[in-house]
């Protein structure tokens, strides 16, 4: 199994489609859910999400995400970015800033049902440190989950699983809810 990482450029959009599927992750997401306020992003669910990422692909800013490649299929997603373009977060009481240091947040996994189980979230999210680390971050913050049962659907892992960061060498930062680490990693 041959694994290729790549950001995310207008190129690529139809591979981030086949990531993603055909409704653009869980209720129409397309990985606006915590670059949108809740009342925005309740009015742009779907059509509406898929066309403010694409303009956010387009712009000149770096690639909000990573793709992941597995010979050569589109496999996975993860979504990476300064925190300051997660709005979200800023009015979260258990992701608020830990502190006043610039740091990068990974807020998203998307893994295509085929190549789930197989470690491609630690793949993505050493890449993804690489990735912020070139584009100056210092610091890379991620919000996964500490689980309480064995099972968790797919769906309610799209934030990543704690155990994931803690073997790719994130430490908790902040812990205000038993389920959600802030967790950090130096780069």
């Amino acid at each position: 199994m041959t694994t290729i990482i790549h950001p995310l450029t207008s190129e690529r959009w139809k591979d981030f489609e086949a990531v993603l599927g055909t409704h653009g992750g869980p209720g129409g997401c397309w990985c606006m859910h915590t670059r949108s306020t809740h009342k925005d992003y309740e009015a742009s669910k779907g059509e509406k999400n898929r066309r403010k990422m694409l303009a956010r692909v387009k712009s000149d800013l770096p690639a909000p995400g990573l793709l992941a490649y597995v010979d050569g299929r589109p496999a996975g997603w993860i979504a990476v970015a300064p925190r300051a373009e997660y709005i979200r977060l800023e009015t979260s009481r258990v992701l608020k800033p830990v502190d006043d240091q610039p740091v990068w947040s990974v807020v998203c996994f998307m893994i295509h049902k085929d190549f789930r189980k197989q470690g491609l979230s630690a793949t993505l999210l050493n890449a993804a440190a690489k990735f912020a680390k070139k584009n100056g971050a210092k610091i890379l913050e991620g919000y996964p989950i500490l689980p309480v049962k064995d099972d968790v659907p797919a769906v309610f892992a799209w934030t990543g699983f704690a155990s994931t960061f803690e073997q790719c060498g994130f430490e908790v930062a902040a812990q205000r809810s038993e389920t959600r680490p802030v967790m950090r990693r130096n780069l």
